[in-house]
C-alpha cells in the first residue's frame, strides 16, 4: 500500500479495508492473545521500544466492536445536500468563527508560515473533529491489533501502529493520549499515524508535535499538508456558478479549462459577476445543472487530498468561504425535503424516540439503527421509505 502524501492520507484506510477483508473465525478470539504477542516482537523488531510495545499491547484484547465496524458495508448513499446541511450548518459557522477569534494568531502563523489560507485551515478543523471537541474514542493500539490480528490488511495496520507507538517513543505524545477513530486517525485534524509521523510539525515551540492537545501544532500541521500537497498562495479554490439546464459539456476536476472558456460555454457567476480570464478551473454540477454548480482551483485539488471524495472538498470550501463571512450558496439544491442541520438531526432523533422507535441513544448522528426507525415512520405515514433524515419526515413527527 503506498501512501502518498499527495494520495490522501485518510483515504488509505479506505483502500485497505476495501483491498481484502479477511472475517474472524470463531477461534480468533481464543487465539487472540498468541497473535499480540506476535504483532508485539514484530513492532519491536522494527523499531519501537519494547516498553512502549508491551505497555500498548499488554492489555489488547479481542474486540468486536471494532471488527463489527471494520466489516460495515456503507449501503446508503448520502445525497449531496444532506452532506453539505451536516457540516455546513449555522452552529459550526457560529463555533468555527468564535474558534478562529480565539486562535487569531495561531492561525495567522501557520497562514504566514506555509501560505495556506487560515480560513480554509479552521474548516478542516472544524469538520475533522469539531474544532477539537470530538476527535475519537478508541485506543489505536487496541484497535489496530485487532485490524491486524482480525486479517484487514495487516500490513499496512502494522506499519500504522508501528507510527503511532514511534510518536510515543520520540516524546510527541504520551501513549494514554492515543485516542481516535477505530481506523486510526487521530488528533483535532485527523492525521493517521504515517502521516502525523511525516507532515506534523512545531507550532507552538515547545519541541514537541502534539496534534492531540496542542492547537497550535494541529493547525500548522495541516497547513504543512496543504502546501505539500501543492497549495498555492493567494489563489481561490472555489467559485459558486450556475450552469444552463440543458448544459452537456465538459465536467470534472481534472478537465479544467480557463474562466473565460467557462464563460463562452454558458457558465455564469452565481453572483452576476462575470468569468474573465486565464486562471484554470475545472466544473463540478454534484446535482446536475439544475443545482449549484462549482468552478474548482488547484487549490481545491489540495483540499481533495486530505480526504478523496468531491464532496469532502466542496463542504471544507464551503465551510471556509462561510467562516470567511460569505453568504450560503446562491442556488437552491434541486429537492422539495430539505436538509437537516445537526441540531435538527438531533431533535429528529429525540421525536423518534418520543413516538416509541428504537434508535439507540440520540446523538445527531444518523446510522443504519436511525434510518430504520425513519422508514419505519415514514410508511406509517404514508410516505415513500427512504430512510432519509430530511424535512418531510421531520416536520411530519412535529419538528419545526
Amino acid at each position: 500500500m503506498r501512501t502518498a502524501i499527495f494520495g490522501g492520507h485518510k483515504v488509505a484506510i479506505a483502500l485497505a479495508l476495501c483491498a481484502g477483508l479477511a472475517l474472524p473465525a470463531p477461534a480468533l478470539a481464543a487465539s487472540f492473545s498468541a497473535c499480540v504477542d506476535t504483532l508485539t516482537r514484530q513492532v519491536v523488531a522494527e523499531g519501537v521500544s519494547r516498553r512502549v510495545a508491551e505497555r500498548a499491547l499488554g492489555a489488547a484484547r479481542y474486540d468486536e466492536e471494532v471488527m463489527r465496524k471494520a466489516r460495515a458495508q456503507p449501503e446508503f448513499k448520502t445525497p449531496i445536500w444532506d452532506y453539505m446541511g451536516f457540516l455546513v450548518d449555522e452552529q459550526r459557522i457560529a463555533d468555527g468563527q468564535t474558534m478562529m477569534r480565539r486562535y487569531d494568531r495561531v492561525l495567522r502563523e501557520a497562514e504566514r508560515r506555509f501560505g495556506v489560507n487560515r480560513y480554509v485551515i479552521a474548516a478542516i478543523w472544524g469538520v475533522e473533529s469539531n474544532y477539537g471537541q470530538d476527535a475519537g474514542d478508541d485506543f489505536l493500539p487496541h484497535a489496530l491489533a485487532n485490524l491486524v490480528c482480525g486479517g484487514v490488511r495487516a500490513k499496512f495496520f502494522r506499519g500504522e501502529l508501528v507510527a503511532a507507538l514511534e510518536l510515543v517513543d520520540r516524546g510527541d505524545l504520551e501513549l494514554e493520549e492515543l485516542y481516535g477513530s477505530w481506523a486510526g486517525a487521530f488528533g483535532q485534524t485527523q492525521f493517521i499515524p504515517s502521516t502525523y509521523r511525516r507532515l506534523a510539525v512545531d507550532g507552538d515551540g515547545d519541541g514537541k508535535r502534539d496534534l492531540v492537545k496542542s492547537a497550535a501544532d494541529a493547525l500548522a500541521s495541516t497547513a504543512n499538508y496543504l502546501d505539500k500537497a501543492g497549495w498555492r498562495k493567494g489563489e481561490s479554490w472555489l467559485i459558486e456558478v450556475k450552469a444552463p439546464d440543458s448544459y452537456k459539456g465538459p465536467t470534472g476536476r481534472g478537465r479544467k479549462a480557463s474562466l473565460s472558456t467557462w464563460a463562452k460555454r454558458g457558465i455564469v457567476r452565481a453572483d452576476g459577476a462575470h468569468l474573465a480570464g486565464g486562471a484554470q478551473a475545472g466544473l463540478l454540477l454534484p446535482s446536475g445543472p439544475k443545482g449549484p454548480g462549482f468552478l474548482v482551483f488547484r487549490n481545491f485539488d489540495a483540499i481533495y487530498s486530505y480526504n478523496q471524495a468531491e464532496s469532502y472538498a466542496l463542504a471544507i470550501s464551503h465551510l471556509a468561504d462561510r467562516l470567511a463571512g460569505y453568504p450560503g450558496l446562491r442556488t437552491a439544491w434541486p429537492t422539495d425535503d430539505p436538509p437537516l442541520s445537526r441540531a435538527q438531526r438531533f431533535q429528529l432523533q429525540r421525536l423518534l424516540l418520543a413516538k416509541g422507535y428504537d434508535v439507540g441513544e440520540a446523538d445527531g448522528k444518523i446510522g443504519p439503527q436511525s434510518r430504520a426507525a425513519i422508514e419505519a415512520a415514514e410508511k406509517r405515514f404514508g410516505m415513500p421509505p427512504t430512510g432519509r433524515p430530511g424535512g418531510k419526515i421531520y416536520r411530519a413527527l412535529g419538528g419545526r
